[in-house]
């Protein structure tokens, strides 16, 4: 590895250029396995059900996202635009999705290589190893083929996190070359500019990444905080300007995110933030041993001391090491910064749902591996043999990471594949469970999925959602009794689901409990007036109980919601005939 360049510009661009070739063909390679993984989970309010991504112009319908609980693009219209092109291009076919996908992630790598080699090349931190082009290599060639990155590639949505990711590191790319480059300093800043703007419309963890970048100022270029505001205030008054639209898109979602995360949601933030000393733990861990990998980790919280006492002392002695380094060894304290500013957002804002996510590692997994490549760079210094046992230490690692992402994938292969593989790993998340539970009902296998959704219930008793699907997975069976047993629990623990009483009437009517149904059918369409299922059914319902009137505005109803649904049209035109005096 000697024939690398210094990152001071000493040698030819011969070697960069490989090694950016390198990190495109790993990244490829890794990756290559993911472009027709099926959309899953979250995916279906973001993008399948999303009509605002349906078409690319007017382009502001794509920059105006739906607003709701588990809808990842809402607030952030940048994403959502991104969709739009991806439906423009391939509709609801996956592979175009996923290769957007990669393109980013691959960027991001290539990018990510070109600040490693900046910084640095500006700072001592390099030492006598392999030098600065190298080091910076091994950081971008790991980082990109890492397995902890699967989640923000390879689950479609969340190019939230990855596309963010790229906006937040092109926003540092670009000041460090306007800030290195006298004559286009204006351009750089201002490409630097607009990469934060549109990270502040693509994901709220871009908050950060002002202050990130006048700590890099500091660090790698004006030597302190007081010479960065002399020399650039007028830039970095515009870079923390970016706070503005994106609190307004906070504010337009509630600023709580349809009350799933944010100061607003019935979480205390104390109670909260205790559940992230041992997620950061966690982070670290799965950093350095990438196993097991888990879709969703589910919610919990700290109920002893014990759970949060070692995890604490672990993340609150980086935090103070990173406070040293931040005043006396500006470049370590910067990578220590980089990497607790980044997860600050998500884990100083309660959230209801996720204390631990995989994708939220997306970008502080650099610094991490910044600190363990430079480590073992400095151990092995000096010694020419040595530093190839670095770069062959350092391939190695790059490959089993490699191998690890394209084995990873395969979870992904699947919906029923990736809740199995969660199950596995976390048999005590009823939520898995329960999706696990409705992917054997899709895939025709009710008796497999029962046993999940029991499970399910055992773990969390009022969780009504596994009571419907348990409700339906009987009801496939032909357990009639045992199914209105559980579409009724479900009611009782949700009253407004429209669409548990909608099946408790279904099954009510067929097995002649007419009245009864009726009740849950009128129940559905009180809840949901534009149910058209509901009214269609309570029509059926009505004409068995030989209520003709009535059953006759029900499907009028239902077309009118639906003017072209022809199940409805006809079915009103055989009650007309067999009841002439409704006929208009």
């Amino acid at each position: 590895m000697s024939g690398f360049a210094d990152g001071k510009g000493a040698s030819s661009t011969a070697c960069p250029t490989a090694a950016a070739l390198l990190i495109v063909a790993a990244g490829a390679l890794a990756y290559g396995n993911s472009l027709g993984g099926p959309f899953v989970f979250d995916d279906a309010t973001s993008i399948t059900g999303n009509s605002t991504i349906r078409h690319i112009w007017p382009v502001w319908e794509a920059l105006r996202p739906p607003v709701g609980e588990g809808i990842t693009v809402s607030g952030r219209p940048v994403l959502n635009l991104s969709f739009a092109v991806n439906y423009a291009i391939s509709g609801t076919r996956v592979w175009s999705y996923h290769a957007v996908n990669v393109l980013i992630h691959v960027l991001a790598g290539l990018t990510l290589f070109a600040i490693a080699r900046r910084t640095l090349g500006r700072s001592r931190a390099a030492g006598a190893g392999l030098g600065a082009t190298a080091l910076a290599f091994f950081v971008a060639l790991i980082w990109t083929v890492h397995p902890l990155q699967t989640e923000a590639v390879t689950y479609t949505v969340q190019r939230a996190e990855s596309l963010m990711g790229l906006f937040y590191l092109l926003t540092i790319y670009c000041f460090l070359r306007g800030a290195g480059d006298e004559r286009g300093s204006f351009r750089w800043l201002g490409l630097s500019w607009l990469a934060c703007l549109l990270g502040m419309g693509t994901k709220e963890v871009m908050v950060t990444a002002p202050v990130v970048v006048f700590l890099a100022d500091r660090s790698f270029v004006a030597g302190s905080f007081r010479e960065a505001w002399r020399l650039r205030w007028k830039y970095h008054l515009a870079l923390f300007s970016t706070w503005i639209p994106l609190a307004w898109l906070v504010a337009g979602t509630g600023g709580n995110r349809g009350g799933s995360a944010g100061f607003g949601v019935a979480v205390s933030p104390v109670a909260y933030a205790l559940t992230q000393f041992p997620a950061i733990a966690h982070y670290l861990r799965l950093a350095i041993w990438p196993h097991p990998l888990v879709f969703d980790y589910e919610s919990f919280w700290i109920e002893n001391a014990a759970q949060v006492l070692l995890p604490a002392a672990v993340v609150l002695a980086l935090l103070a090491g990173t406070i040293w380094a931040l005043c006396f060894r500006p470049a370590l304290g910067f990578v220590g910064a980089f990497f607790f500013l980044i997860l600050a957002p998500t884990s100083l804002t309660p959230g209801t749902t996720q204390m631990i996510a995989e994708h939220r590692m997306y970008l502080p997994l650099a610094a991490v591996l910044a600190l363990i490549v430079w480590a073992l760079d400095r151990v092995m210094a000096g010694d020419p043999r040595r530093k190839l046992l670095v770069a062959v230490v350092l391939l190695a690692a790059a490959a089993t990471a490699g191998a690890l992402t394209f084995q990873r994938n395969k979870a992904y292969a699947t919906e029923l594949a990736l809740w199995a593989d969660t199950v596995a790993k976390r048999p005590l998340n009823a939520s898995a469970q329960n999706n696990l539970g409705i992917q054997l009902t899709q895939a025709g296998r009710p008796l497999e999925a029962i046993p999940h959704f029991e499970k399910a219930l055992r773990i969390s008793p009022k969780l009504a959602e596994a009571e419907y699907n348990l409700g339906i997975a009987l009801g496939n069976t032909g357990e009639a009794d045992e199914a209105i047993d559980a579409y009724a629990a479900a009611v009782r623990l949700a009253p407004d689901l429209a669409e548990a009483r909608l099946n408790l009437g279904n099954i009510l009517a067929r097995t002649g409990r007419v009245p009864e149904a009726i009740v849950q059918f009128e129940e559905a369409v009180r809840i949901r007036p534009g149910y058209v299922d509901a009214h269609f059914n309570l029509g059926n319902a009505l004409v068995l109980a030989g209520r003709y009137e009535e059953a006759a505005a029900q499907y009028e109803a239902g077309l009118r919601l639906r003017p072209g649904d022809e199940r409805i049209r006809q079915t009103l035109l055989r009650l007309q005939e067999m009841a002439p005096g409704l006929r208009n």
